[in-house]
């Protein structure tokens, strides 16, 4: 097992504070009389203290994927012989009809409240700092800014995943002092202005990364990479969040980042290598969470990649040790029962992948002779058992051989291209075998030095290079935007096909709005964006895609405030387009 700084010292600790959900109660619950002025006694407890609001972020991803991904066009979760409809709150999801009570809006109160919960957890922390004396504790004057630099980005990146999903929010910057606090929303520009702010001290203040190996025992901790790559995510957003376009400024700081003002970072040789489970030593890597077997691993729970597999499919990985597997999320399909090609404009993941037939991403995942190798990027077809014996993997309901389909329907045991007479393809119809299965980050074999080791990747290089060609994109620059895309894309093609799959100059495909907007789906498919990438292009309310047509207008680009956000705050309002409660 590799070592892991961050998630070993956080195990071992004890959390100092308790926040209760309601974003503008923050009371401080005191068990055991363990208080700040009794808390701090030595080096190891401040560092608890710093490393909670980062566990607790670590976690708040799991709520965030599925508003991310289960709403937007290429993952899906539908019914599946009687498993997951769970009161069709995957169908609202899905259909942009999420209401004030009900399963998606549990998910939705989810994300709200781990957000502010973080926030008030980094607030707690700065406070605490702000009364200690670092020498006391064995710190240096720059090692403690350092660290109470990372929690004010920690604070920074909790506001703007808030910013993008609700967009109208309260700022909250005081644990102790409610005075400090606003329990009403501000208008978006003041808290974007707060976050760039936030981002912008705090950048000087932090370390640069070391060397060119990757992170290394750093992974898990904010340097100033980092926090420039949240600033590009700000800016790239800027125009949709608070209707000023800030594209001179994203490419600026994207700039920057690739040219390495920032720390050495590169992008890998092989596209999954900043999922592998070394991918503390990625250099494409600027961001992300320590994850490990035996502490840590929220990207592989049930809430996210866990139960994104088929049935039983632990038995074709041989891995065997957290129990089986579960197809709650699926890639959505491109063809419809009969295997004709949809041809909506969004959506249709996997034939967009198959638009360029060599990549090597489109193999049939498989763990490879030897420890902690893999290939391929996708599940489909049948599943041999992982023994050797000859079997495919069969579904937990009606017993047949799963056989998985860019299709989503009701096949049961029917052979792979059977016609079959029902031709309904919808979120409330399909089976074990229906959508293929996306693995970005390996499962590998039970007793595998990497299995379950991958950290989880909240930013890597490749987002720097694609935010920075669509700035080009955006200013006009068709040509420099492709060459920058191009530059990650190589490695997903042979070299002798360049000419065929790269864009213009470099090769013959032509860079149009739907085709980068299509290019980001494949870099990044089920990695936690792409509702956020079809907003900032206005594609996520107004487009067709698999059993979804465009919404009555946009007031669903941003979420509602559900019945027991707005029940817990009196002074919030709803946001604008959804029913508010009884006041």
């Amino acid at each position: 097992m590799k070592f892991k700084t961050i998630i070993t010292d956080l195990c071992i600790g004890t959390a100092l504070l308790t926040i209760t959900p309601s974003c503008t109660d923050l009371t401080e619950n005191v068990y055991d009389q363990t208080v700040t002025a009794n808390y701090y006694q030595t080096h190891d407890d401040v560092i608890r203290a710093f490393l909670r609001p980062f566990e607790h972020g670590f976690w708040s991803i799991t709520s965030t994927y599925r508003l991310q991904e289960i709403t937007a066009d290429q993952i899906g979760t539908w019914e599946r012989d009687g498993w997951w409809y769970d009161g069709g709150q995957w169908e609202r999801l899905h259909d942009h009809t999420w209401g004030l009570e009900g399963g998606e809006a549990d998910i939705i109160t989810g994300c709200w409240n781990g957000f502010f919960q973080g926030i008030g957890q980094c607030n707690s922390v700065l406070e605490d700092f702000a009364r200690l004396d670092p020498v006391q504790y064995g710190f240096t004057t720059e090692e403690f800014d350092a660290l109470k630099s990372q929690i004010h980005v920690m604070r920074a990146w909790f506001y703007i995943r808030a910013l993008d999903l609700f967009r109208h929010l309260p700022l909250v910057v005081s644990f102790s002092d409610q005075s400090q606090n606003t329990s009403y929303q501000l208008p978006p520009k003041e808290i974007f202005n707060f976050i760039e702010t936030e981002l912008l001290d705090a950048l000087p203040l932090l370390p640069l990364k070391e060397g060119n190996s990757g992170n290394g025992v750093n992974q898990g901790q904010w340097n100033q990479g980092s926090a420039a790559a949240l600033l590009v995510r700000l800016y790239l957003n800027a125009e949709k969040w608070i209707g000023e376009a800030r594209y001179d400024d994203c490419a600026r700081v994207a700039q920057e980042i690739i040219d390495g003002k920032y720390g050495y970072y590169a992008l890998d040789e092989k596209w999954d290598s900043p999922f592998d489970w070394n991918n503390e030593t990625s250099n494409e890597v600027l961001f992300a969470y320590t994850s490990s077997y035996g502490y840590s691993h929220w990207h592989m729970t049930s809430d996210m990649y866990w139960w994104g597999l088929p049935s039983n499919a632990h038995y074709y990985f041989g891995f065997t040790d957290w129990g089986g597997m579960n197809p709650g999320r699926g890639v959505q399909p491109g063809h419809d029962v009969d295997g004709n090609l949809y041809h909506f404009d969004l959506g249709t993941p996997i034939p967009k992948f198959q638009k360029y037939p060599e990549d090597v991403r489109l193999k049939k995942y498989v763990n490879l002779s030897g420890t902690s190798q893999r290939e391929g990027m996708f599940l489909y077809g049948y599943l041999p058992y992982a023994d050797g014996s000859g079997e495919h993997v069969k579904s937990p309901v009606g017993d047949y051989p799963i056989y998985l389909r860019d299709q989503v329907g009701k096949f049961g045991n029917t052979e792979p291209g059977t016609v079959i007479d029902d031709k309904e393809s919808s979120v409330t119809h399909g089976d074990m075998n229906s959508g293929w299965c996306c693995v970005k980050y390996p499962i590998y074999r039970d007793d595998d030095p990497g299995a379950m080791e991958s950290d989880y990747v909240e930013i890597r290089l490749a987002e720097i290079y694609y935010s920075l060609a669509e700035c080009k994109f955006r200013q006009g620059d068709v040509t420099e935007a492709g060459k920058l895309l191009n530059t990650v894309r190589k490695r997903n093609y042979p070299e002798d096909t360049w000419t065929e799959y790269l864009y213009q100059p470099e090769g013959k495909v032509q860079l149009t709005e739907g085709e980068l907007l299509d290019e980001w789906g494949r870099e990044f498919i089920d990695e936690s964006r792409r509702r956020t990438d079809l907003c900032r292009w206005n594609k996520f309310s107004s487009s067709t895609w698999w059993d979804k047509q465009p919404d009555a207008d946009n007031h669903t680009d941003i979420f509602i405030l559900t019945q027991k956000i707005l029940g817990a705050n009196p002074d919030l309002k709803q946001n604008p387009g959804y029913p508010d409660i009884a006041r």
